[in-house]
């Protein structure tokens, strides 16, 4: 079997400041926009690497929801409890200090995890949690 993660999902409310986040603070290349309904899906990636991927997706266009599960989907992102992804960087130092000056909603600072590894957090303007590891 030769499986790869291509892309993951993550939703969000506010398509430009997403687009800003990820792209802006991130550095992340848009690799594509689809717009349908004044929705947008937007997908994101490292720059150099076109087989991973994060699309952003609008809770709002999610099928088969109810008016009360699209409010307790909303209730947990605004609490920053509804999804995350987990990233890799050879310097967290650098890249945290890069996303802190993008004014991103730190969660947590640097940190030697008793568990073995570095790792910081931020949200991103969904509330999605980021962390961040440092590459070995």
């Amino acid at each position: 079997m030769d499986l790869i993660i291509h892309q993951s999902m993550l939703p969000h409310e506010d398509a430009d400041a997403s687009l800003a986040f990820y792209r802006d603070t991130l550095g992340f290349e848009l690799q594509n926009d689809v717009e349908y309904g004044g929705m947008h899906w937007l997908t994101l990636g490292p720059p150099g690497q076109p087989d991973s991927a994060i699309v952003l997706y609008p809770v709002a266009a999610t099928p088969g929801l109810t008016d009360q599960e699209r409010r307790t989907i909303g209730d947990m992102m605004a609490k920053g409890t509804f999804a995350s992804i987990n990233l890799a960087t050879k310097d967290l130092d650098a890249t945290f200090e890069k996303v802190q000056a993008g004014d991103a909603e730190v969660v947590q600072e640097p940190t030697d995890q008793p568990y073995g590894i570095r790792d910081c957090s931020v949200r991103d303007p969904a509330g999605n949690l980021i962390r961040i590891k440092q590459l070995d």
